[in-house]
């Protein structure tokens, strides 16, 4: 088994081979709670990286990510390695908020193992944790498939881009947006509004670049500014406890958040081939 933090990164090692061990070890683990294995001392998985191999290590999954953007290894990477700043951010306007202090102390996770899948399908329609259900099962998505966070160098905001990794689905839900590119493009317009992550800027910047015409046409005169306008307006999307808010009716919690409905409707079930 690889285990980077027993070994020293070299800054001057090849960036692809460094990107390349950094998503072997986001592949080996996979449980729900921060794994166990590689441990210095912040938090089970972490890897330590100074800045020069922070540096490397955001450029190749950077390059990676831009070819593939369905990489979610390379996206995590480019995430964790980008996103100090805005994560300190984040974590303050949780501290401040009642219910994201909640989130930080008792430290949830939205996964499988915590979802009770079958309370949530007895519930009714239009209820947001019937809803996300639908979601997950029509796109044949996962909680579980999101990456543990390796490259954090703090354990609180390890946990908070964690969280936000988790949340990323129910926003898909709440903002109507399917998974195809122009409804992923949609959501990092609106998360780049709300968490000022590098990485969903980016995303926002270059995304739009590999829609087509009709679709970039869509996104450039309705649902990009629909996103950005709710992205700044809305309440921060980390500080709402959304596993007690499963039976709500969405449309009451997009209103409590200040999330105005999509100008356009769009097919949320991703295509089965026939």
């Amino acid at each position: 088994m690889l285990r980077l933090c027993h070994r020293p990164i070299l800054p001057w090692v090849n960036q692809h081979r460094l990107v390349s061990k950094a998503v072997c070890v986001h592949q080996q683990h996979s449980s729900s709670e921060f794994p166990g294995g590689c441990y210095d001392g912040l938090y089970p998985g972490h890897i330590p990286t100074n800045p020069i191999q922070k540096a490397l290590l955001a450029v190749g999954s950077g390059v990676a990510a831009l070819q593939n953007p369905y990489r979610h290894d390379m996206v995590a990477v480019l995430g964790e390695t980008t996103g100090h700043l805005a994560l300190i951010n984040l974590k303050d306007r949780m501290r401040n908020d009642p219910e994201g202090c909640t989130i930080l102390t008792e430290r949830p996770r939205i996964r499988l193992s915590t979802l009770d899948q079958h309370k949530m399908a007895s519930l009714p329609d239009g209820s947001f944790g019937r809803e996300y259900l639908r979601f997950l099962e029509d796109n044949r998505v996962t909680p579980d498939s999101r990456a543990e966070v390796k490259f954090v160098d703090d354990e609180e905001l390890a946990y908070v881009m964690q969280r936000y990794r988790e949340v990323h689905d129910l926003l898909h839900t709440l903002l109507g947006m399917p998974t195809n590119m122009l409804g992923e493009v949609a959501v990092k317009v609106f998360e780049a509004a709300n968490t000022g992550l590098p990485m969903c800027v980016l995303g926002a910047t270059l995304g739009p670049l590999r829609l087509n015409t009709s679709r970039l046409w869509s996104l450039l005169t309705s649902l990009g500014p629909w996103a950005l306008q709710n992205g700044l307006q809305a309440h921060c999307i980390l500080t709402v406890f959304y596993e007690r808010r499963w039976e709500q009716n969405l449309d009451d919690l997009r209103q409590e958040l200040n999330i105005q409905p999509p100008p356009v409707i769009l097919n949320t079930t991703k295509q089965r081939k026939t």
